[in-house]
């Protein structure tokens, strides 16, 4: 793999824009603030980077999210100019309250994730609801990152519920401002995992006509960059801007400069026109750690030229913008280098807990004494899924993994964002973190197409001053006949797979305590 730049979206951030001072009435730190800037979605992929990106550049920032316990672990969350607070889009009074005293508010919400085939009426509807809510809350501004896309009839209803939900805040009367972005170049992000996984699985690749479609992609820095730089620019309040990188190309020449940042071989890519958008969903399902849901709806705006029109916000906002190959390279760098800051697997709801309450519910209970310190044994437990795998029998896992991902399940291409280090509401393979406490537990719930619910759940509890008791417990609650088949078909793999975890992460907790500096 090429080496890395060294900047992606942190490193050198303030020195690669020209902002001018911030204008008091955003709501800055220093002088007399109007109030703080509102930021909806800042547990997801933009929201999560552009928040600490408007404390260096001395905003004060209100998180309206829907699960505070998502950001519990970021390294921002602790700064005294940041305040979260746990918001419904759904109750507009709730909302107006959540956002009265703020100046500007970030509106970064998509729920393509989470709501299925309704996500254009859904969106729609949220932001109706923060229409409403920020007129009652005396809300002056409004930014908003929408998708580009030439305007007319032939709009995916992907990029067409882009637009809808421009048309939604505006009709609140507030201005309104809209970045319209294509392709999102950064590491985590849905197009940059699309495309390094194809290209990294596919030395020949069968693919749709959309491969030739022009688009202009551009890299997360230099969005995050013009997303802050809006709130220092008077001139672009109530404007909709064209954003995007230097370079116009197809996707197929994406293709091939992230092969080559890889360094793998020329890649051979075959268009043919009968793969249609749905068809091509599911080869993204199958080849890349993306649902169908998720794809679906982006295949189908891959048919639409996604070219800037205008170029004014680069003379509002200057910045080095990064080139494709240097946003791809860039990308690599952090994850090679473990510093993915938000992925696209972080977005969605967390449910509750499955009511484990009536009805039969399976359990399996395995524990184990272990010579180390809880916090020893808690790294060991939480380095479970992605590449570290699962401490014993991965090839069953990878099997269950390939069934899952045919039957429209994540399987376990979605890894994890960090190796090592791991927080609420993350994915990790086809599990997703309910709970977790330093040095304590760690809940994993199942996310994998299952007739029933699953619950994984690691607890460590101090047995003397040098050694603890882990306990490990999975639970299933079946769903109907075919929950019960489920369950008693697996049980003779469950001494493989859940023996050997707990015996994995004793030895590993011991490994890890015996390194030099280790207490």
């Amino acid at each position: 793999m090429a080496a890395s730049s060294g900047t992606e979206d942190r490193q050198g951030y303030l020195g690669a824009m020209t902002v001018p001072p911030a204008n008091t009435d955003s709501g800055t730190r220093d002088g007399t603030p109007a109030g703080p800037v509102a930021v909806t979605g800042a547990t997801g992929y933009i929201g999560g980077r552009l928040v600490p990106r408007l404390l260096e550049s001395c905003f004060q920032v209100r998180c309206l999210v829907r699960t505070p316990a998502k950001l519990q672990d970021r390294p921002w969350i602790r700064d005294p100019a940041v305040d979260v607070r746990p918001t419904d889009l759904e109750d507009v009074e709730g909302l107006a309250t959540e956002l009265a005293g703020c100046h500007t508010a970030f509106y970064l919400v998509h729920s393509m994730v989470s709501a299925g085939a309704a996500y254009a009426d859904h969106d729609r509807q949220l932001a109706l609801n923060f229409a409403a809510a920020a007129v009652r809350a005396g809300l002056r501004r409004i930014i908003y990152l929408g998708g580009l896309g030439e305007t007319g009839p032939g709009l995916s209803t992907h990029l067409a519920s882009r637009r809808e939900v421009e048309r939604a805040l505006a009709s609140s009367g507030i201005p309104v401002t809209v970045l319209r972005a294509a392709m999102i170049i950064g590491s985590g992000s849905a197009s940059f995992e699309i495309l390094r996984y194809l290209v990294e699985r596919l030395p020949v690749m069968i693919t749709p006509r959309w491969v030739s479609t022009r688009c202009q992609p551009i890299a997360v820095r230099n969005v995050i960059g013009y997303l802050v730089g809006c709130l220092a620019v008077p001139e672009t309040e109530g404007g909709v801007f064209d954003i995007g990188g230097p370079d116009v190309m197809c996707y197929r020449d994406i293709m091939q400069i992230m092969a080559q940042e890889l360094g793998l071989r020329h890649r051979w890519i075959i268009p043919v026109p009968v793969l249609t958008p749905k068809l091509s969903s599911y080869w993204i399902h199958l080849v890349t750690p993306l649902g169908h849901d998720i794809a679906k709806p982006l295949a189908e705006g891959l048919r639409n030229p996604v070219v800037c029109r205008e170029t004014r916000i680069t003379t509002l906002i200057p910045q080095t913008l990064l080139t494709v190959r240097e946003s791809i390279r860039a990308a690599l760098g952090q994850v090679a280098d473990r510093q993915v800051e938000t992925s696209w697997s972080m977005a969605g709801p967390i449910p509750g807990d499955p009511d484990w309450a009536g009805g039969k519910v399976f359990r399996d209970i395995r524990s184990a004494t272990i010579p180390a310190p809880a916090g020893v044994v808690f790294r060991a437990v939480c380095r479970v899924g992605g590449g570290h795998g699962w401490y014993t029998a991965d090839w069953l896992w990878k099997i269950r993994g390939a069934i899952d991902r045919l039957f429209g399940g994540p399987g376990l291409r979605r890894g994890r964002r960090d190796p090592e280090s791991i927080a609420f509401g993350e994915a990790l393979d086809f599990w997703r973190v309910t709970g977790i406490e330093r040095d304590g537990l760690l809940s994993l719930r199942a996310e994998m197409k299952l007739p029933g619910e699953a619950l994984l759940e690691f607890r460590i509890e101090p047995a003397g001053l040098s050694s603890c008791l882990l306990t490990q417990t999975a639970l299933f609650k079946p769903r109907g006949l075919l929950g019960l088949a489920y369950w008693y078909s697996v049980v003779p793999l469950h001494h493989v797979v859940f023996s050997g975890m707990l015996k994995g992460i004793r030895r590993e907790a011991i490994a890890l305590a015996a390194e030099p500096g280790t207490t």
